[in-house]
């Protein structure tokens, strides 16, 4: 017998473009865990730039849907997205009624192009028929605004909003952030008469076709699986930031989320420790990569796809040490394990994302001669250059001297150096798309000084 798995009913329209609907929808159940099921309310013809056909599915057919999966499966929370017309909220609401389950409203009314996707005469009935039956709904600024007859641009009009949105009926509101002006996406929930906010930096991107879909469904997921409001909801912000910031540039306009984003992300984890404990093995195989180590020490890393910080990059804790004339590594790999290599490796990524690896190792002229023979291209800054400011914060050399290395190169060169400063000895980065490409360069780089 199969082990229990949480279900969630997704109530809503199809997006043949496959970023927003019931198939946003049912990815963001799939990334909980959560056992997806869908009642169809509409067919789409959409695509990243537009909508251009609505097809209703008959409201009878809605209701057999769900009577369908509650009957027989079982609901253990549900969402609804585009409902379309006043006679489908009728229907969806009787079953919601008749079958008790946990609901999250996301009272989607126009596409991200501005195609509506709820008739005019269909407001009313959202409002009064299912908004009541809510555990939380999710309106963004314009639905909130639509909702409540209220502006809403500012963080203190979101509240207020969600105020008078929890006056209609729901357990609790979400006003999602993304349009709210200011530097961060801030969404507000109010559970009774407490506000909770959720921060996270705006970020400017055009794969954010299904967000608001994502969002909701990821509520549900949680609630699904037994989570409380405020865990489901934390939850969702993050599932629904690494959705846009990793989604998928397709079509000509607003690309669509990725709601397995991190479940991918966690997946690409154990490639990227193999590949990290990889090279430390090929460092410690072959003992003229010791000539190489610098006083400080060697480290060798390697990124996640567009690392977002340190703990995205998995290095070697103690780093790579000299002893007995070989390579020894102080331990295993481990994400968080590097800090200034890392520093490079994020830098590197802003300019290519193929690059997600980085070593370093001392310079000297030999070194230089070696990378040049070998057909390298190679950059270089100075630490005496380096802002005041840059220098009083820990670990932000790196990140300013792969940086400008990479703005005089062009490009983001295959090895980069600076020959020191006050205190601090010179020292040579070597990039590359895997650790174990920077690790053979380095052999490369070893034996050509050995063959002088």
């Amino acid at each position: 017998m199969s082990s229990y798995i949480p279900r969630a009913l997704t109530i809503a329209g199809s997006d043949s473009g496959g970023g927003a609907g019931i198939q946003a929808d049912l990815k963001a159940f799939a990334a909980f865990g959560v056992h997806g099921m869908s009642a169809l309310t509409a067919i789409t013809a959409q695509n990243t730039t537009g909508v251009t056909a609505v097809h209703p599915i008959p409201p009878h057919i809605v209701a057999a849907q769900i009577e369908a999966v509650a009957s027989d499966i079982g609901v253990d929370a549900a969402k609804t997205g585009m409902l379309f017309s006043a006679d489908i909220i009728a229907v969806v609401a009787d079953e919601v009624k008749k079958w008790s389950f946990p609901l999250v409203v996301d009272p989607v009314m126009i596409a991200k192009s501005g195609a509506p996707l709820l008739q005019p005469e269909a407001k009313d009935a959202l409002i009064r028929l299912l908004l009541p039956l809510a555990t939380v709904v999710t309106p963004n600024a314009h639905e909130a605004a639509a909702i409540t007859g209220q502006s809403v641009t500012t963080l203190a009009d979101a509240e207020k909003a969600a105020k008078a949105i929890a006056d209609l009926g729901p357990k609790a509101v979400v006003v999602k952030g993304g349009h709210l002006i200011g530097d961060e996406a801030v969404d507000v929930l109010l559970v009774g008469d407490r506000f909770h906010y959720f921060r996270e930096p705006r970020l400017a991107s055009t794969t954010d076709h299904g967000t608001g879909c994502t969002f909701a469904a990821s509520i549900a997921a949680g609630l699904a699986r037994g989570d409380d409001l405020l865990q489901a909801v934390t939850q969702a912000k993050r599932v629904v930031t690494d959705a846009v910031r990793f989604g998928f540039s397709v079509g000509s306009g607003h690309g669509p989320v990725n709601p397995l984003a991190g479940l991918y992300r966690e997946a690409e984890k154990i490639t990227v420790l193999e590949n990290v404990a990889q090279a430390v093995r090929f460092l410690e195989d072959h003992p003229v990569l010791a000539r190489l180590c610098p006083e400080s020490q060697i480290n060798v890393a390697m990124g996640l796809p567009q690392p977002r910080d340190l703990s995205d990059v998995c290095g070697v804790p103690g780093r790579v040490t000299c002893a007995g004339g070989r390579l020894r590594a102080s331990s295993g790999p481990a994400f968080g394990g590097s800090r200034h290599i890392a520093r490079a490796i994020i830098a590197a990524g802003r300019t290519n994302p193929q690059i997600r690896a980085a070593m370093n190792i001392t310079v000297n002229d030999n070194i230089l001669d070696a990378c040049r023979r070998l057909g390298l291209v190679i950059s270089s800054y100075d630490r005496r250059d380096e802002p005041a400011d840059v220098k009083a914060k820990e670990g932000g050399s790196t990140l300013w001297g792969a940086e400008e290395a990479i703005r005089k190169a062009g490009r983001v060169p295959d090895v980069f150096y600076h020959m020191g400063d006050w205190g601090k000895e010179p020292m040579m980065v070597i990039l590359g798309p895997k650790a174990m490409d920077v690790a053979r360069r380095a052999l490369a780089i070893a034996e050509a000084v050995d063959a002088m």
